[in-house]
């Protein structure tokens, strides 16, 4: 007599089971946040002295005016098409960065901050974070919501 029973055969042995697959469920860990991304698009701070120094977009308001709306379009467009995880996040982190660039360029080279040769007041520092900062989360949302209407959420 065979080990199975009478039958000759072993339960299993004549049609091997695939092995089973792992059922979809939430993600082993959080997304990080991708920081070439953060700083590649912090450098757009770089906009407002090269066009200081180059005299393009004339000069005040106008000139203020196209860069934040450029940054904004360039920011909200890269994360909103380019389906970038955690895009409230990724852009919050991205406004802060930028503040960070632009108060290194303008203690570094305090001419090209607009305040002159002694640079701006130091309690101007925490205010002009936060407002980037503010700005990169009301862009990330806006990123949030293309991707949605985009269907790049599901």
């Amino acid at each position: 007599m065979w080990p199975g029973g009478a039958g000759g055969h072993r339960r299993g042995m004549t049609s091997p089971q695939p092995p089973a697959r792992p059922t979809p469920g939430p993600a082993a860990g959080p997304v990080p946040v991708p920081w070439t991304l953060v700083a590649g698009l912090s450098a757009l701070a770089l906009l407002w002295p090269l066009t200081g120094l180059t005299g393009a977009l004339g000069t005040g308001a106008p000139r203020a005016l196209t860069i934040i709306g450029i940054t904004a379009a360039v920011w909200i467009g890269v994360v909103g098409l380019g389906r970038v995880p955690r895009p409230v996040l990724t852009l919050t982190l991205t406004g802060l960065a930028h503040g960070l660039v632009a108060v290194a360029i303008g203690t570094l080279v305090p001419v090209l901050s607009g305040f002159g040769p002694g640079g701006g007041p130091a309690w101007t520092l925490i205010p002009a974070l936060a407002i980037d900062t503010m700005w990169g989360a009301l862009a990330g949302v806006a990123a949030a919501g293309v991707q949605r209407l985009r269907g790049a959420g599901r």
